[in-house]
């Protein structure tokens, strides 16, 4: 990776240059970086893999988060400080998103994404130790919150991901470390699933990007 030139990627012997330096600033392109995250989806995801026309909307937002465009994240109420919470029907394409997002920023800190069904299962397996490992200061991106199982350690239920998030919460307070989740549910579902507490939360931990309620399923 060149760091002198953090808005050229190359993949393989093919260079994406997403916009131009103008100073120490990157000015970016929208329409070369959706080239880009194509081509990358591509290598990431196989053949089949493509950036569809009407999430070009929330594809920019995204976009325009992950460069850091204060100005025209404020003017769609994004605030670049906060995670992100994306939402969408199952099959949209949440996932594939946030695992590919973070290519557009090599120069950035990476965030891992985590199935929430494998941290219950972490759980059940060894306890409250996972609760630690997932409130800790690494980046993470939490998938599919809200349909995974409750967690059970030792004949003792527990709703981790609640548990997680409010760990979360505590680490963005003291040390403004972000998170990332994607979920199916809306934010009713999520407060039936957390309770008052963890979605009160949540709206200050996450910025809310929702796919259209009609999006498409992309897996068929």
């Amino acid at each position: 990776m060149n760091y002198h030139a953090p808005h050229i990627i190359v993949e393989g012997a093919v260079q994406y240059q997403l916009g131009k330096l103008q100073g120490k600033q990157i000015l970016y392109d929208f329409e070369k970086m959706v080239v880009y995250l194509d081509a990358k989806g591509k290598l990431m995801f196989g053949k089949k893999f493509k950036i569809y026309r009407e999430d070009k909307e929330i594809i920019y937002k995204l976009c325009l988060y992950f460069i850091g465009d204060r100005t025209r994240c404020a003017q769609y109420g994004i605030d670049i400080d906060k995670g992100l919470l994306l939402s969408g029907p199952i099959g949209c394409g949440k996932t594939s998103l946030m695992k590919l997002m973070k290519h557009l920023v090599p120069h950035q800190r990476p965030y891992e994404v985590i199935p929430c069904r494998n941290i219950v299962f972490s759980f059940n397996h060894i306890g409250y130790k996972t609760i630690e490992e997932y409130g800790n200061s690494q980046f993470f991106c939490f998938d599919d919150l809200g349909v995974e199982p409750i967690g059970r350690h030792f004949g003792k239920d527990c709703n981790v991901l609640g548990e997680v998030l409010l760990s979360r919460y505590d680490l963005f307070l003291s040390h403004k470390l972000k998170t990332h989740t994607t979920t199916n549910l809306n934010a009713q579902e999520l407060e039936d699933r957390y309770g008052n507490r963890v979605r009160s939360r949540m709206r200050q931990l996450f910025n809310l990007l929702a796919f259209d309620k009609g999006s498409r399923d992309k897996r068929s």
